[in-house]
């Protein structure tokens, strides 16, 4: 019997999570999903160039397993380019190390620690606030 999967860390949950070629409609495309931890072995490795040791212990999981998710990650991105599918970010055993909050009144984005209680936007003080983690059914188990 496998061990059950441990909970990898991302640093904050995307801003966007539903891409797709232009002009057709989402519900006559295939689907790929993208978990939550795949998308942070992509930004780790391909965006920020860390090596798969690094990007390892930042999430907080072995390189093997790493490089695991990576080549899976990268799998899915591929069938996403070149069949025009629809991606979509969801799932996975992940923590937040960081929060994103929006603000629905001036599209504002800030990142803020879990602990944090944040009741207005900051920039222009509505309190129309959108807890992008809490999208992903995260919140309080996330915090240290």
């Amino acid at each position: 019997m496998a061990r059950p999967q441990k909970n990898r860390k991302v640093h904050t949950p995307p801003i966007f999570t539903n891409f797709k070629p232009s002009g057709i409609s989402a519900k006559d495309l295939e689907r790929v999903i993208l978990s939550l931890d795949e998308f942070e072995a992509i930004r780790l490795s391909d965006f920020l160039g860390m090596s798969q040791e690094e990007a390892a212990l930042e999430m907080e999981i072995s390189r093997p397993t790493f490089t695991r998710l990576i080549e899976v990650a990268r799998k899915k991105l591929s069938d996403f380019l070149i069949n025009g599918k629809n991606l979509r970010l969801e799932g996975g055993n992940v923590h937040f190390r960081q929060n994103i909050i929006k603000c629905e009144a001036c599209g504002h984005l800030f990142q803020i620690s879990f602990n944090t209680d944040i009741k207005h936007c900051p920039h222009c003080g509505s309190s129309k606030l959108i807890n992008l983690a809490g999208g992903f059914g995260h919140g309080k188990c996330c915090v240290d």
